[in-house]
């Protein structure tokens, strides 16, 4: 009976996070901002992680953007139609993202540039770990290993060890690279194979807002942090600023973690 409220608690809150962030549902919140270009008395959860999102955005001088959605839906299109962006259509939509464009307060968040459009796929899903945890651990629960898209524990398994997670090889599906261990924490990969727009692995789901086109340093991130907000946050971050200052933003958050596979 414990366990069927506390899994009733963590789906309650994972319907909750949908109805606010997903773009799949029109009627979510996200959408609708991005529609009417305002959103009044939003809930708390979305002031909190875009909030979360512009900290991160300043402290990496721009390559976690949550404004990056005109860029999906050019790629996404062109890729429908056979073929990919040109430059110049890729300039005309970036001159479009810009994380400072989002105006956030507690009762009303707003975008300001023309064209903005916000999506919230390269943060949400670290949250909606950290909310499952929360909602398992109010209802009793003090061991538990959540999957949301991204990866959070509570405790240990069975047998007193810690919980522990493999990264797959970006290359292939069913192998690891290595296994890591989570003692609180919470873990989250970005990588350059989780939808692509060209089989070669060049244009893929994550930008760098600064040039429009993906990044080419990784193959794939994997982070570790003492919430899944800030682990999905630096994952997507890293991989779109790159090498040298990827590892600048692991080493300067306290808790964190980076495992990097490069290009080659």
């Amino acid at each position: 009976a414990v366990a069927a409220k506390a899994i009733d608690a963590a789906f309650a809150e994972i319907e909750t996070i949908e109805s606010v962030m997903s773009l799949y549902r029109p009627d979510s919140q996200v959408s609708r901002l991005n529609d009417k270009r305002e959103l009044l008395k939003p809930h708390p959860y979305m002031v909190q992680v875009l909030r979360k999102a512009n900290a991160v955005s300043a402290a990496s001088n721009g390559a976690f953007d949550v404004t990056v959605q005109p860029l999906w839906t050019l790629y996404a299109n062109s890729a429908a139609t056979g073929h990919m962006p040109g430059p110049s259509d890729i300039d005309r939509v970036r001159r479009h993202v810009d994380w400072r464009q989002v105006e956030v307060a507690d009762d009303r968040i707003r975008l300001k540039g023309e064209g903005t459009a916000v999506t919230l796929n390269g943060i949400a899903q670290g949250f909606a770990a950290d909310r499952v945890l929360a909602a398992l651990a109010a209802n009793g629960v003090r061991h538990a290993l959540v999957n949301t898209g991204e990866i959070g524990t509570l405790g240990r398994r069975d047998d007193g060890e810690r919980w522990s997670v493999g990264v797959r090889d970006p290359r292939h599906s069913d192998a690891l690279l290595r296994r890591v261990s989570l003692d609180d924490r919470c873990v989250a990969t970005s990588g350059d194979y989780e939808t692509v727009f060209t089989p070669d692995y060049v244009n893929h789901h994550i930008f760098d807002p600064h040039t429009g086109r993906s990044p080419q340093a990784f193959q794939s991130v994997t982070v570790l942090a003492r919430t899944g907000l800030e682990a999905d946050a630096l994952s997507t971050a890293v991989f779109a600023a790159g090498l040298e200052r990827g590892i600048k933003l692991i080493e300067s958050t306290p808790g964190a973690d980076g495992f990097f596979v490069l290009k080659n």
